[in-house]
């Protein structure tokens, strides 16, 4: 790995931390389209680019994830009664989301993922990305495992922890903002190592990928975001007390639907 090619990564996963500190996005719909660019600009991953950028995403994931879960624990913000009954569907959509990306051809999982950044960036412009629309009931055990099953599918097909999905389902059946939020990161966990498994095992043997790779999973760029995302997401969560984070926030979406274009057209 050259300097350059170092230097981006690290500067993929401090820019992913800030704004997941920032705006409370998966750093994933921010890592999945820069590394999209970035392999192609390295000549990484040939026709499966976009399966190489969303597994290395879940990789990263699971770390900065095992971080953000740490964190909301110890201030109690974790209802592990709500986590257990949705871990199994979440691990078995995951893997399903996985096995269904390795089926698709680079440019439709390219345009599937551009789809999710454009609902991204409405919500962001809305400005309620985590808005409650009054409180229903919470399902049962069988109920919880079938919803963990569409958040794990669809946020391992895209490479994100699965907050955009997690966090308005919770908060929708009445939870807080703070335990909904906390329950998500637990979540993420699951949707993460599942997610990576199975980008992994779909893409060995595959041609094309760079070495030290694992599948559609490249270490070198996820320990690399990793070192930078970690320590960057806290200050993105003082910046967030600090700045004008709604009218940063619609700014922010409309870059975001400006790159959805870019990778849904190109």
């Amino acid at each position: 790995m050259t300097v350059i090619e170092l230097s981006a990564y690290l500067a993929v996963g401090a820019v992913s931390g800030v704004l997941a500190g920032l705006f409370g996005i998966g750093g994933g719909a921010v890592m999945v389209p820069a590394l999209i660019l970035l392999f192609g600009a390295f000549g990484h991953g040939g026709d499966w680019l976009a399966h190489l950028a969303v597994g290395t995403s879940l990789a990263t994931i699971l770390g900065t994830g095992a971080a953000s879960m740490l964190a909301h624990q110890r201030r109690g913000g974790v209802r592990w009664d709500l986590v257990r009954p949705l871990a199994p569907g979440i691990v078995l959509g995951a893997l399903a989301g996985a096995g269904l990306a390795g089926w698709l051809s680079g440019p439709w999982l390219q345009r599937v993922f551009a789809l999710f950044l454009a609902t991204v960036g409405v919500r962001l412009l809305r400005g309620a990305a985590t808005a409650s629309h009054g409180s229903r009931p919470l399902p049962g055990p069988l109920g919880l495992a079938g919803v963990g099953g569409v958040i794990g599918l669809l946020s391992s097909l895209v490479g994100i922890g699965g907050g955009t999905l997690t966090v308005p389902f919770l908060t929708s059946r009445g939870l807080e903002m703070r335990q909904a939020v906390g329950t998500s990161a637990a979540c993420g966990l699951p949707i993460a190592a599942a997610g990576a498994l199975g980008f992994a095992l779909v893409g060995w043997g595959r041609s094309g990928l760079p070495d030290l790779s694992s599948g559609f999973v490249y270490w070198p760029a996820v320990l690399a975001m990793l070192l930078a995302s970690l320590p960057s997401a806290p200050l993105g969560a003082q910046l967030a007390h600090r700045l004008p984070v709604p009218h940063l926030k619609r700014l922010f979406g409309l870059l975001v639907l400006l790159i959805a274009g870019r990778l849904g057209f190109s």
